[in-house]
């Protein structure tokens, strides 16, 4: 689950990350308000969308007079924004960020991920800021500061003040910059989070250590317990597929292909995936209903992959453990009527026998198959409108 700016900055000052003044502007008059309130006469008007690069995109502006911040307000608000992480079709802009402009001398970079790889947080800090990390990665690799965090100790304060002499910070600067890396560190471990991103973190003439962006992502199985975090949840920036999965218990991913998969167990799924582009397809999600198949939930499944209008061929693929395909194959029946694309069916695994029979006599045009290769072969041949053998 991700968060937006504001969010974000709010959590990570309650653990003693500092961060300029701000407020939520939800129309041109709450921004001008804001912007009042906050006093000065140099304010960042940002976009707030779950995506980075904003700036470039037009989605942060720097406004000295009430009059800017109100047109500024009134071009982005409703507005949709295409950056590098959208992809073409962009995010709709429903609220701003008004935020106390702050002039900095250096930008830096910080950020905390899980690398599940090795188990343990990393954490990355350059002394180059406000440019994406992959950048740096690729062209000063030599300039990427990294920290793993033992989980046992947790982040050690020294390991903190490597990181700040690390980055060329004067004393003064490396205390605040110690504070924000263990608030950063706490916040992450105490929230459950996946990322704390806060790019650039500035440098101020007066030698405050501040946050001038930050991004925010959590553990969406461990929001049960977070509900803080999760009443920030933002449903208008998240794929609806997806939300509406969520509520029927699936896991799903929408993709750019045309055959819709349902099949029970991630591993499954993208042993399915990759065997239907071998096969020369491209898949239209991914989607795993999990080890509780029951015939609703297939229907469920169904309804969710053909939401998608680029859908024109669906495989099931059912590997029957703690479910039965006999179950299976009744929620497939069920929901394959009136079906407008071809349909191909593989079970196996408990019960499979009664469930291929049930598929079978159900006297619909189902496709069966008795192997994977043979049913991403079915699938990728009926979405192209051929003959299935």
């Amino acid at each position: 689950m991700d968060i937006h700016e504001y969010q974000a900055k709010e959590l990570l000052s309650g653990f003693g990350v500092a961060v300029p003044p701000g407020g939520v502007a939800y129309s041109p008059e709450q921004a001008v308000y804001v912007a009042t309130e906050l006093g000065g006469w140099h304010w960042a008007i940002k976009a707030q969308i779950h995506a980075g690069g904003r700036g470039k995109a037009g989605g942060v502006k720097l406004c000295r007079t009430y009059q800017e911040v109100a047109a500024a307000a009134k071009g982005m608000l409703g507005a949709t924004l295409v950056t590098n992480q959208t992809g073409p079709a962009g995010k709709a802009v429903h609220r701003l960020y008004v935020e106390k402009a702050e002039p900095f001398v250096r930008a830096l970079y910080l950020g905390f991920v899980l690398d599940r790889k090795i188990e343990r947080i990393r954490v990355i800090a350059s002394a180059e800021g406000g440019v994406e990390i992959e950048e740096i990665a690729v062209k000063r690799p030599e300039s990427i500061l990294q920290v793993q965090v033992d989980p046992a100790l947790g982040l050690q304060s020294f390991q903190a003040r490597e990181l700040a002499f690390g980055l060329k910070l004067n004393i003064k600067q490396v205390s605040q910059a110690v504070t924000t890396i263990m608030g950063c560190y706490r916040a992450f471990r105490d929230l459950d989070a996946t990322m704390v991103e806060i790019n650039p973190l500035v440098v101020t003439k007066d030698n405050r250590v501040l946050a001038l962006d930050a991004k925010m992502s959590f553990d969406d199985n461990a929001m049960f317990r977070r509900p803080k975090v999760a009443e920030m949840r933002d449903s208008a920036e998240e794929d609806p597929r997806e939300a509406q999965a969520a509520q029927f218990g699936l896991n799903y991913v929408g993709l750019s292909g045309d055959i819709g998969c349902i099949i029970n167990g991630a591993g499954l799924a993208m042993a399915t995936m990759d065997m239907i582009k071998h096969s020369g397809g491209e898949p239209a999600n991914f989607l795993d209903v999990g080890g509780g198949a029951s015939p609703e939930r297939v229907a469920a499944a169904f309804n969710l992959v053909l939401s998608d209008r680029n859908v024109k061929a669906i495989l099931v693929n059912i590997f029957a453990g703690i479910n039965r395909c006999d179950w299976v194959a009744q929620g497939v029946v069920q929901a394959a009527k009136g079906l407008r694309v071809p349909l191909v069916v593989r079970l196996a695994g408990t019960n499979v026998e009664e469930g291929r029979r049930i598929v079978r006599e159900c006297g619909l045009p189902i496709i069966t198959a008795d192997t994977l290769a043979e049913a991403a072969q079915k699938a990728v041949a009926a979405s192209r409108g051929g003959a299935v053998q």
